[in-house]
């Protein structure tokens, strides 16, 4: 059966990929979790199929970074906002960031919420899904159109590029000397069946492995 595959590059000057074992202040994974898949997917949605990622290469060193800024929302003590008074959350996060993206199309049975959108998705019976989105995706990627503005991990971090692979890109090859495991490592966290929160962790002696710059999501 041919696979789907697609591919991107992204980059930015900061990037905060949060271990929720880091606690109150957090530190960052060297390399994006479960936000892989939300920055493919904030480039084209299609029901009937779903997009896995399935590695990512670190083209750049990783450089971690000491960030501080002012929090003034309901989170905070009732003291604070007696006194409208700010929390400073503290983070370590990572510095002009560059990652090239792989992922895989595969085919996904949607169950349709509504007879409307049944009939919609029975005129695409016929269509190939994989290949649709496949197209869809280049052709959004290179246009620069987006569902929703990709992030590298916080809101506040933008990417300063994200499309086709660059030339130049080459002058920051994949940093082969990096290596690193993960013990615990943030896979998901919604059920790709079903889309309820369900934070999935992959847990386990050998844990997720960074090897010559590259992790594989699923080993």
């Amino acid at each position: 059966m041919k696979t789907y595959e697609i591919l991107m590059e992204i980059s930015g000057p900061t990037a905060m990929w949060t271990r929720p074992d880091t606690g109150a202040t957090p530190v960052s994974y060297p390399v994006p979790p479960s936000a892989a898949k939300g920055m493919f997917e904030s480039i084209v949605r299609i029901k009937n199929v779903i997009i896995n990622p399935t590695a990512v290469e670190i083209c750049s060193p990783i450089v971690y970074h000491d960030y501080t800024t002012n929090y003034g929302g309901p989170l905070r003590k009732s003291d604070q906002i007696t006194n409208n008074n700010s929390f400073q959350h503290k983070a370590t996060v990572l510095i002009n960031v560059c990652y090239r993206l792989y992922a895989r199309i595969e085919q996904f049975r949607y169950v349709p919420k509504s007879l409307a959108e049944a009939a919609r998705l029975e005129s695409l019976a016929n269509v190939n899904s994989q290949h649709a989105c496949q197209d869809m995706f280049y052709r959004r990627l290179k246009k620069g159109q987006f569902y929703d503005i990709p992030c590298l991990g916080w809101r506040e971090f933008v990417p300063d590029y994200i499309g086709p692979i660059r030339s130049d890109t080459e002058n920051r090859k994949r940093q082969t000397t990096i290596k690193d495991t993960l013990p615990s490592f943030l896979y998901c966290v919604f059920d790709p069946e079903t889309g309820i929160r369900t934070q999935l962790y992959v847990q386990s002696e050998k844990g997720r492995r960074i090897v010559d710059g590259r992790l594989e999501y699923a080993e």
